[in-house]
């Protein structure tokens, strides 16, 4: 084997232990939050503070034997999981991790993302269909419909900041929000907060209605991710579990992986786009004649291993910030009908969200002097 293909293979086997144990530690958290928001304990008898509870489950998971549906599609129903957590698992590729490593540099970062996810619908029908269930074929059909409808309000708040940034690479996008940028951070288009760095360079915070798109990009995230109040297709109250109702033991853990991995993804990919990747929270300030440089001292050196730790500190704060966010609107509203899923997505999230889109446009005909 090449250095090169060593170093991928290297790349891709930390990705999924980063992922799986993401997945163990998601779980629990998603308890313990549980148990806090509704007054109650959570997991507390196996391990210290019902540490290993998870451990517990994944294990009896994993040796529980996998069925096979008498009257399934076998390959559609085995390949299904796999087509899930592959397309979630090939978005990682694009991600920055901190200023100075990415795993594929490519110019259409997040196009390619967008298009790489969109697969694990595929993978939603596969299951649906394969397993000659009504209950998972209902749940599959509810699951593709969902996830297509919310591609476009995602896509277009996504565009909104595109076009303000003037690319599509995930890591330029980040490092024009810091001091790292060799272009000028400029705050609502003639103030230049370059030197400050800090919040004052996130884009929700330098373009205002960045801000209202970054909501509309959560909002659909939870809903591509089939998260509550958008877990319709996994409605146990009408669809024993939806399109995953006849999976067990390992093929129903690679599902469950790639809801927590999607999770991650769309999580890092609001952080980098919306709220400055992996850029430092604090700005430098001026106090009298005495400078106090945040900014400078939590984001090390460009290019030394003193910014690639700060930078993957930030970005995993805000991502984990996000992801706990999701967490506390599931335990907090209820399940949305069908109905309602669509008409929140079609009247008011895709119609907002062009709006944005109109603006930024209008916003960057005016830096260029076009008016």
């Amino acid at each position: 084997m090449t250095t090169d293909t060593l170093f991928l293979l290297l790349q891709i086997a930390i990705t999924f232990t980063f992922v799986a144990v993401f997945a163990l530690f998601a779980v629990y958290a998603e308890r313990k939050v549980a148990g806090f928001i509704q007054d109650r304990l959570g997991p507390t008898e196996v391990g210290p503070y019902g540490l290993l509870q998870t451990v517990a489950d994944i294990l009896k998971m994993i040796l529980k034997e996998s069925i096979l549906p008498k009257d399934a599609n076998k390959w559609l129903f085995i390949l299904a999981p796999f087509v899930l957590f592959i397309s979630v698992f090939a978005g990682y590729a694009a991600l920055p991790v901190n200023p100075n490593l990415i795993g594929a540099s490519v110019n259409v970062g997040i196009l390619y993302i967008l298009a790489i996810v969109a697969i694990d619908i595929i993978g939603l029908l596969m299951a649906g269909w394969g397993s000659n269930s009504k209950y998972a074929l209902i749940g599959s059909i509810r699951g593709v419909a969902q996830i297509v409808s919310y591609e476009i309000p995602t896509a277009l708040s996504l565009l909104a900041a595109i076009m303000m940034f003037g690319t599509l690479d995930l890591q330029e996008i980040a490092k024009m929000q810091g001091i790292f940028s060799d272009k000028s951070v400029n705050f609502f288009g003639f103030w230049n907060v370059q030197h400050l760095g800090g919040i004052l360079g996130w884009s929700v915070i330098r373009y205002p209605h960045l801000l209202i798109a970054f909501i509309i990009y959560f909002i659909a995230s939870l809903a591509e991710c089939n998260r509550a109040p958008f877990d319709i297709p996994e409605a146990e109250s009408e669809l024993v579990s939806g399109f995953h109702t006849e999976y067990t033991g390992f093929r129903f853990a690679i599902v469950f992986l790639a809801e927590y991995g999607k999770m991650v993804l769309v999580s890092v990919m609001g952080a980098v786009v919306f709220l400055g990747g992996w850029n430092t929270l604090f700005p430098n300030l001026q106090l009298g004649g005495f400078r106090l440089s945040l900014a400078n001292w939590t984001s090390g050196e460009y290019g030394h291993l003193s910014s690639s730790l700060w930078g993957f500190f930030w970005l995993i704060l805000k991502t984990f910030s996000l992801i706990f966010v999701q967490m506390w609107i599931r335990w907090t509203f209820p399940r949305l009908r069908a109905d309602q899923l669509m008409s929140l997505c079609w009247k008011y999230l895709t119609p907002i969200s062009l709006v944005l889109f109109f603006i930024s446009g209008i916003w960057k005909l005016w830096e260029v002097g076009a008016f």
